[in-house]
């Protein structure tokens, strides 16, 4: 039987880019305005003040609310 939803093997998925570090110093949460901590595991970055995560996808973050992840 063939499970067609399956991806074929192949190497390995090079990780995903990460912002530039100057562009992460110049950000700032857009609720709060207080700093953003970079989580390079998860690809966010991470409002501690507003209790909100933004993701990062292909090296660009996403600064919108609707967005965010909330966290504790």
């Amino acid at each position: 039987m063939t499970d067609f939803g399956a991806e074929p093997p192949g190497p390995p998925r090079p990780e995903p880019p990460s912002p530039d570090r100057r562009m992460l110093a110049a950000l700032v949460c857009p609720v709060t305005r207080a700093p953003l901590v970079w989580d390079p595991d998860r690809q966010e970055l991470v409002s501690r003040a507003a209790h909100l995560a933004f993701p990062v996808r292909g090296g660009i973050p996403i600064m919108l609310v609707s967005e965010a992840r909330e966290i504790d």
